[in-house]
């Protein structure tokens, strides 16, 4: 590691990864507020939210600063891994919603071994962002389509914004596979700095609708509490 990357939009994609690790983390530490509520469900959340903050911070440093070719090659691959977790919990947490807790525990034992399946394919194969936004797609379709059945049928307060947080997401995965999308304000951003913002959009969409589904008031909490 040299200094920070030369080129402006690297730099900004760094940036914005940064920026939405942070969100993910501020996210966690709402939620927990909510964790005598549905503590399985505030569960399996934060570990979305935390293996998303994970990706997004290690995604900052590998845009935002110069980095030798076979460290930035090594760095990709914990971020695929965590990328593939990501993907696998996200269904879970929906499974959580559609099935309940103990279907969902049965898509957790079988989600893991497709998580790790996903990243042994990318080590393999050449192209693997490819792979990754076909594995994320099918994923957030069937994530989409839970939520939306969920609000149609009104069985789950904030399934509507659910379902608007994973379609922003699918949205945002168009914008980066497009690598087309570029404008400046103030400084340059291409498809992945835009990518990254329409992410922390959703993020805070999702916790957004997320909160009406748990099933009591919060607990009072602060950092530091068992």
């Amino acid at each position: 590691m040299t200094g920070f990357n030369v080129s402006a939009t690297e730099l900004t994609t760094g940036a914005t990864d940064a920026l939405l690790g942070v969100v993910a983390l501020a996210c966690i530490a709402y939620l927990q507020q909510y964790r005598k509520a549905d503590g399985w469900k505030v569960g399996i959340w934060t570990w979305v939210l935390a293996t998303l903050a994970a990706a997004a911070l290690l995604g900052a440093v590998v845009h935002g600063f110069e980095l030798s070719d076979g460290t930035r090659e090594f760095l990709w691959r914990p971020l695929f891994f965590l990328l593939g977790l990501l993907v696998a919990l996200f269904v879970v947490a929906a499974s959580y919603d559609w099935l309940g807790e103990q279907s969902a525990r049965r898509v957790l034992a079988a989600m893991i071994p497709i998580a790790v399946g996903f990243f042994a394919i990318t080590q393999l194969l050449s192209g693997a962002f490819l792979v990754f936004v076909v594995y994320e797609a099918i994923a957030m379709l069937v994530a989409l389509g839970i939520y939306f059945s969920l609000a149609v049928r009104r069985r789950l307060p904030g399934a509507r914004l659910m379902a608007l947080a994973i379609l922003l997401n699918i949205v945002a995965a168009g914008i980066q596979a497009s690598g087309s999308v570029r404008f400046t304000l103030i400084w340059s951003f291409d498809h992945n700095g835009v990518f990254h913002i329409v992410q922390m959009i959703a993020v805070v969409v999702l916790v957004l609708g997320l909160r009406p589904s748990l099933r009591s008031q919060p607990s009072a909490w602060h950092p530091g509490c068992p």
